[in-house]
């Protein structure tokens, strides 16, 4: 199993109480920490406004973090989980992801969705199309990203995106371009979309969640004549670790509490519906019992989220000691 590893970039809360000014040497010493160890990679949000709902506080540009993170890094991977195909012209899209390709030495991942945060699609002046309107634009955006990146220009009279001989130079260093993840689990059109391009999938990490997903990225696979084994099956989760299950409960407890003044307790207690019982959540033995199972399911790349990363680092010092040498 390979590891990636989330920034704290403040999409959700998780720069709180750190002044502006400091943010950026709090996400540049957090990569630089993973950067020397371990893992495999390193993930930031595709997000303008903070969850679970709009606030004031920071929430950190991706792409421009994709940028800063590939001239300070020289070892992991880079990749945003999503890109939000909507907010920036794909053609455009190549260009700046094929730039930060070259600075970071052949480093980066596209991860790349539909987009669904209403809020800031409609506060940016996007409006907010119809399910079928934003996956039709990422199937469209994709062709265009694969153009660029092999052949150096995209042409493409789509219903959405029209491109007439976009010149995208120097091409990623990446051979073949940057490896494309299709996030998102929806059965008819996502999966679909993920089974004729994809290197890598992201969807529901959790063990019948994956099975299901699984076998409908399987059937797509073969309607469309692509080699389901070669498409690798990643999933996000969000850990909560500790050496006992008190010790788990007072992470939990610390998230609630640092979040409560700026959403209020009723949204800040509902954000632990994505911890509790979920596979990252629990002793070390707990997780590596829960991860393992889905590694054999045929999830083999796992990104990990820690709420308090940016405060205290006790959790992944943890996790690195027991979880990812009993699962690689």
């Amino acid at each position: 199993m390979r590891f990636g590893l989330f920034v704290p970039q403040g999409w959700r809360l998780d720069l709180v109480g750190i002044d502006p000014s400091e943010q950026w040497a709090v996400m540049r010493d957090f990569s630089l920490r993973a950067d020397r160890g371990s893992w495999d990679s390193l993930w930031v949000y595709d997000h303008f406004h903070t969850v679970p709902a709009p606030t004031e506080e920071a929430t950190h540009e991706a792409w421009t973090l994709m940028s800063a993170l590939a001239a300070v890094t020289s070892r992991v991977r880079l990749g945003q989980m999503c890109t939000a195909v909507s907010y920036r012209n794909p053609a455009y899209l190549a260009k700046v992801a094929a730039t930060t390709d070259l600075i970071s030495g052949g480093r980066v991942e596209m991860g790349i969705g539909g987009g669904w945060y209403e809020h800031e699609w409609r506060a940016y002046g996007y409006g907010f199309p119809s399910p079928g309107e934003r996956l039709g634009r990422l199937e469209e955006g994709v062709q265009i990203l694969r153009q660029a990146w092999i052949n150096g220009s995209a042409t493409l009279a789509g219903t959405h995106y029209q491109v007439d001989g976009a010149i995208v130079r120097p091409l990623p260093l990446q051979e073949g371009g940057i490896p494309l993840w299709i996030a998102g689990g929806g059965e008819k059109v996502t999966l679909k979309i993920a089974a004729k391009y994809a290197q890598y999938t992201n969807f529901d990490g959790t063990p019948e969640g994956f099975a299901h997903k699984s076998e409908i990225l399987r059937r797509h696979c073969e309607d469309v004549g692509t080699d389901f084994d070669a498409i690798v099956r990643s999933a996000n989760y969000n850990v909560a670790i500790g050496t006992t299950e008190a010790e788990v409960e007072q992470r939990l407890a610390t998230l609630v509490e640092r979040v409560t003044p700026y959403v209020g307790a009723e949204a800040a207690e509902g954000t632990l519906g994505a911890f509790r019982g979920m596979p990252g959540v629990g002793t070390p033995d707990q997780i590596i019992e829960k991860l393992s199972a889905l590694k054999a399911q045929g999830m083999t790349y796992g990104i990990f989220y820690f709420p308090e990363a940016a405060y205290d680092t006790s959790g992944i010092e943890l996790f690195e000691k027991e979880v990812l040498p009993a699962l690689r």
